[in-house]
């Protein structure tokens, strides 16, 4: 209910969410001042960071984590002082439009719950503003080089995280993008930069230790519990995770399964960083 009261709140002010979704590396960066500049958009969470035109306001970046996990969890307002500090600007800065991006729709709507704004009610997929040969082209050069870009001039990466900037490109935007085209070509600097953890490669949590950390989750929750099996598997959305359970006859049924989902979506995602897309829960007998 609360959460409700303050959406309303914030539409009653004539605020709007958009959000960008693409892969890792497929470019979101690097377009999101395109995307800002079709739909008016006054504010960008990118990596951590809050951007209001050329400048950084509020946040701490994900590329500066010397390790991927920990990039993943900056990326996502994990730390209550990052997100407090993003939340105290977004609430006393004026503002109308604002474009969260991120690499699943769960990771935009977790970003717009921990930074207090209502659910984006526009998703622009990269597909949609990209072509497959540049999506491609992007994430070759992610794999390969480790690049990645941030959407503010060379002197605001230079002044706030000099280690890790590599490069500058400008891109001068003329394209016509529909009823909110651009009337006025307009040149746009992006920073190109080498996180410490792109140099040392991507580390990335295991289906066996996801596993383990089901398995401890279930035991903490009800040590009655019996596990068969469980099953992991990823994809651009998240982990989806599946659990094969023999439970006590008698054991209380509704409510518990679904709290049970629960706890065990809020203790990786907290411990991890990483996104859980779904857990099922599968009963497969009952014991006496």
């Amino acid at each position: 209910m609360l959460k409700i009261l303050k959406d309303m709140l914030w539409l009653s002010r004539g605020v709007r969410v958009f959000a960008l979704v693409g892969e890792s590396g497929t470019g979101k960066s690097f377009r999101a001042k395109l995307v800002a500049q079709k739909f008016g958009i006054d504010l960008i969470i990118d990596d951590g960071l809050l951007i209001r035109g050329d400048a950084i306001v509020a946040g701490k970046s994900a590329k500066r984590e010397k390790h991927y996990l920990a990039a993943v969890k900056t990326a996502l307002f994990h730390e209550k002082a990052h997100r407090d500090e993003v939340a105290r600007v977004l609430q006393r800065t004026r503002w109308k439009r604002i474009l969260l991006i991120g690499t699943s729709e769960k990771m935009v709507r977790k970003i717009a719950e921990r930074l207090q704004v209502p659910h984006p009610h526009k998703i622009i997929k990269i597909e949609d503003i990209a072509t497959r040969e540049e999506i491609d082209k992007a994430v070759q050069s992610r794999k390969v080089e480790g690049k990645h870009v941030i959407p503010v001039p060379a002197i605001e990466i230079k002044r706030s995280y000099p280690r890790i900037f590599y490069d500058s490109v400008r891109v001068f935007l003329q394209k016509n993008l529909g009823p909110a085209a651009i009337t006025t070509p307009k040149l746009y600097e992006k920073s190109v930069v080498r996180p410490e953890f792109s140099k040392r490669g991507r580390v990335a949590i295991t289906e066996s230790a996801l596993s383990q950390m089901v398995v401890h989750c279930i035991d903490e929750f009800d040590d009655s519990i019996r596990i068969q099996k469980v099953s992991v598997r990823s994809d651009s959305q998240g982990y989806r995770i599946t659990v094969t359970l023999e439970l006590p006859f008698g054991t209380q049924l509704s409510g518990n399964i679904h709290n049970l989902q629960q706890y065990i979506i809020d203790n990786i995602e907290r411990f991890t960083g990483i996104l859980i897309e779904e857990v099922n829960l599968v009963i497969d007998r009952f014991s006496n």
